[in-house]
């Protein structure tokens, strides 16, 4: 099963997500902020990123350019998940590289739904 980057300073919903995706057979990744998040993608090479925008130290945009700038991460799915519902923030991420966007609360439904599509289209 795929490997799953999760970039998420909020500790319940980084564990939250972790287990939901474990009882999915994904394999797991955590980080607690940004550059943290950009030293496991190098080192465990995942399938797909899960990441929040608003973090200590780097936010998702700087984790999204990082990725984007090297070779090994640069065509990894990039989802953004962020309490953010503003349209133009939507955008922005969109344009700066994000595959897609989802607002928090979210339905883990639609998180399953935007990964399997994502990797889909990769695989």
């Amino acid at each position: 099963m795929a490997k799953i980057l999760v970039i998420e300073d909020e500790a319940p919903i980084r564990a939250n997500l972790e287990r939901l995706l474990r009882a999915e057979g994904y394999t797991v990744v955590t980080a607690e902020n940004g550059v943290k998040g950009v030293h496991a993608a190098a080192e465990h090479a995942p399938d797909l990123v899960l990441c929040d925008v608003l973090m200590p130290e780097m936010d998702g945009y700087g984790v999204l350019a990082a990725l984007r700038q090297s070779a090994a991460t640069a065509g990894v799915p990039f989802i953004f998940l962020t309490a953010s519902a503003d349209h133009a923030d939507r955008r922005l991420a969109l344009a700066q590289g994000a595959d897609d966007y989802i607002t928090k609360p979210f339905h883990l439904q639609d998180v399953l739904d935007a990964i399997k599509r994502k990797l889909s289209n990769t695989g």
